[in-house]
């Protein structure tokens, strides 16, 4: 079987506390998957949530691309590798601090992934780049949109963003900041798939351990013009579950 391309920061970060152990950007693999990118029509990036590691990066990786392909999509699927697989987030006890770290994580890695954009771009300027992000990766692409923004030639560079299971906050589409973030990075749309019945996010918000949300409820406030949502209702929080309820792409 072909190897999955990936871009990967595995390694990069300290999975206890969320610290920096690397400055390098990103490692390609296998790189020579990424030279047959250059010059596609579009590619699309999945980014995992918590509690995934290398393993389980690539099987959602996997999981998205199959989903894709049965709905027509013929364009090339990658995914980002990165340490989510926090130290003790399947224990009680340590849930609250492996969740911190993980956010951490997910926060810095938006610079890695943002690079590989800047990068990817300058090799293959006309290619339409899109994210599609589960839980915790959510905050990731909210972070790379942020990191992309601080350089006006990113305007547009990506094309939409798709959300599944959302763990950053509901005011975020509608918020000054990131609204204009959002507005200004990405091209065409971002589509909110949020699941009321999502235990986890559920749980999450009782814990006060996320304060909203937007995979849960949707978005409040008024979101941007480019904003949509889309009420789901997968088996339960895992992507196969979200991926099963997607019914269009892009």
């Amino acid at each position: 079987m072909k190897p999955i391309p990936r871009i990967s920061t595995r390694g990069y970060y300290d999975r206890k506390n969320g610290k920096t152990l690397s400055k390098n950007s990103f490692y390609l693999y296998p790189k020579k998957e990424f030279t047959k990118l250059i010059g596609s029509k579009e590619i699309t990036i999945m980014i995992h949530g918590l509690r995934n590691d290398n393993a389980g990066a690539i099987t959602k990786i996997v999981l998205a691309r199959n989903r894709l392909r049965k709905l027509g999509y013929k364009h090339p699927i990658i995914g980002l590798s990165y340490d989510s697989n926090t130290i003790g987030v399947h224990l009680a006890k340590y849930a609250k601090r492996a969740l911190t770290a993980g956010q951490t994580i997910a926060i810095k890695n938006g610079k890695n992934l943002g690079l590989f954009i800047e990068y990817f771009k300058e090799s293959s300027p006309n290619t339409k780049v899109r994210l599609m992000g589960h839980s915790l990766g959510s905050q990731v692409i909210l972070s790379t949109l942020e990191y992309l923004a601080k350089n006006k030639k990113n305007s547009n560079v990506v094309e939409s963003v798709y959300l599944f299971g959302a763990s950053i906050t509901d005011d975020i589409p509608s918020s000054k900041k990131y609204g204009k973030i959002l507005q200004d990075i990405v091209h065409k749309k971002i589509v909110n798939y949020y699941a009321p019945t999502d235990e986890v996010l559920a749980w999450a918000q009782r814990e006060e351990h996320v304060k909203g949300p937007l995979g849960l409820n949707g978005a409040i406030g008024n979101p941007i013009k480019k904003y949509r949502q889309k009420l789901v209702k997968p088996k339960n929080h895992r992507f196969a579950n979200y991926a099963s309820v997607l019914n269009s792409f892009p």
